[in-house]
């Protein structure tokens, strides 16, 4: 169903390590369901690579988490409905998390922490739970990466919005940027400061100032 080295990369022998973690049964149903939708030809950056750089980088921090099996899971899903149009992707995609998990009669705990954790990445604000701010560090990480790979991943966005005017799309982008500059600290965690914190400021004003030039 998928090409050999993309399932390579997101295994379904890990989800079905995850499930086991969590207390639930196997269902390689839903893997293949969730691959598919990283998937979608109108993602350019919330793809299956996304997803598995996020989950290379959750690898790094697994033993620092409360509850590393919530918040792999929530990973797994936290784009996994991903409309460019719509801005309830966020909210769409809890549903779709925990509507599996609750047919899975995951513990209500579990439910509720996924809920929360996924929530957090429309990046509002900085998260008040400890492994909300492992997770939402994890999705920022790409703001911290070297020159090429920034500047692909802002190509990417501009791919999944093209539909939008080219001076709005800067405008707002623009927008969105200056409220990482804006705090105090883009990364909560030491492990993600100290990697990243630097990069990431550096790539936000440069490509704030190419956005507004």
């Amino acid at each position: 169903m998928f090409d050999n080295e993309a399932v390579t990369k997101l295994k379904l022998t890990r989800w079905q390590t995850l499930l086991g973690d969590l207390g639930l049964e196997s269902d390689d149903d839903e893997f293949h369901k969730l691959f598919g939708a990283y998937g979608e030809a109108h993602r350019h950056y919330h793809t299956r690579a996304h997803i598995e750089d996020c989950l290379e980088q959750f690898d790094r921090v697994r033993v620092d988490l409360e509850h590393p099996a919530a918040v792999e899971i929530a990973l797994w899903y936290h784009d996994a409905v991903y409309q460019p149009r719509s801005n309830s992707n966020e909210l769409d995609s809890v549903r779709w998390a925990v509507g599996f998990l609750r047919n899975k009669q995951a513990d209500h705990a579990v439910i509720e922490r996924v809920e929360q954790l996924i929530m957090a990445t429309l990046h509002s604000a900085t998260p008040t739970l400890v492994d909300a701010r492992w997770l939402v560090d994890i999705d920022l990480s790409i703001l911290g990466r070297d020159e090429r790979t920034y500047s692909r991943f802002e190509r990417n966005v501009r791919a999944e919005y093209e539909w939008v005017p080219l001076d709005a799309f800067r405008a707002r982008r623009a927008e969105i940027l200056q409220s990482f500059i804006a705090r105090e600290r883009i990364y909560s965690s030491p492990f993600f400061y100290e990697r990243f914190e630097a990069a990431a400021r550096r790539n936000l004003n440069e490509a704030i100032a190419a956005l507004r030039g």
